[in-house]
């Protein structure tokens, strides 16, 4: 199979500028006779491991509705956990099973460097993390069982933001109003591509497997502080400079001038287009984890016009 049938009856370019960060798609029989590279048993194995990020979520815990559990987890839990009702999620399995890893081949038609992870999923019947949306990218493959996902609308004035009713007394990010207006159930080797902001919820008919195929999305925020800090790790940064000063500035009042001179400064180096890319590509090569990339063998590339990085590092 080539690397680009999963989009079904559509090219690569259509996808890309009708679909991408736009809209949902479904895209039914994407991988065909598609196997679970894992079992249930299998994933909760790796939730187990203390270097792998994994996370249990009952909709009726205990000590309150929609509880989060964080691992890593004793085996017990797993005899413990009720029928039905809830979900193991497990972070980054691409980077410790080959199998799973292979599943990106398939996404070749994105920038590999802004591929996030493979998060696989586990769910009885009716499991389900809660209707909620993200704002990042993500490709939903049906890896085993049934899953039937509800979705909201994709319009700017539909779309979910920070001002989003939420589910209170939980720190997960339910939605409190949750209006779907498609309603599909998805068998092994079906993909559901979902765009920033818009949402969704997914539940198990049946034990059920996904895997998710989510893309980075950094915020404004943490971009510009891991700016900063490369700014600070180079010599000769410019300095803040007054304009041109009258005795009316002589007072506590900053006047649209000082607003000014600090924005020049700022522009200055947003408009160095050799310091922004090389900047940028450190940051979006910069493994998930560093500290495990001995064991996990991640290795992430970008190129500029100039050069070529791996895993934030400058290689060529």
């Amino acid at each position: 199979m080539s690397k680009q049938t999963i989009l079904g009856e559509i090219s690569a370019q259509q996808f890309l500028a009708e679909y991408w960060q736009q809209k949902p798609l479904l895209i039914r029989n994407a991988l065909p006779d598609f196997e679970s590279p894992l079992s249930p048993d299998d994933l909760a194995g790796l939730a187990l491991d203390d270097d792998i990020e994994s996370r249990i979520i009952l909709e009726q815990g205990p000590s309150s509705s929609w509880e989060l559990l964080c691992g890593p987890f004793e085996e017990q839990i797993f005899h413990e956990l009720p029928k039905d009702k809830w979900t193991l999620l497990v972070q980054a399995v691409d980077l410790w099973v080959p199998e799973v890893k292979q599943l990106l081949e398939h996404f070749s038609f994105l920038p590999p460097w802004r591929l996030d992870d493979i998060m696989v999923s586990y769910a009885p019947e009716g499991g389900s993390v809660g209707p909620h949306f993200d704002y990042y990218d993500v490709f939903l493959i049906q890896g085993y069982g049934q899953r039937r996902w509800q979705i909201g609308g994709h319009s700017e004035q539909q779309k979910c933001n920070e001002e989003s009713p939420r589910v209170g007394g939980t720190p997960l990010r339910i939605l409190d109003n949750f209006d779907p207006l498609e309603d599909w159930l998805l068998n092994p080797g079906d993909i559901l591509y979902l765009p920033p902001q818009v949402a969704h919820h997914g539940v198990a008919v049946g034990e059920s497997m996904t895997y998710s195929v989510g893309f980075r999305a950094p915020t404004a925020a943490e971009m510009l502080g891991d700016l900063a800090t490369e700014l600070l790790a180079r010599p000769n940064s410019p300095h803040y400079q007054d304009p041109v000063l009258t005795p009316g500035m002589a007072s506590e009042m900053i006047s649209p001038e000082f607003i000014g001179q600090a924005r020049k400064l700022l522009n200055n180096i947003l408009e160095d287009d050799a310091l922004l890319a090389d900047w940028f590509a450190r940051y979006m090569t910069t493994p998930k984890y560093p500290e495990l990339v001995e064991e996990t063998d991640e290795r992430r590339v970008a190129r500029t016009q100039l050069r070529k990085y791996v895993n934030g590092d400058i290689v060529t």
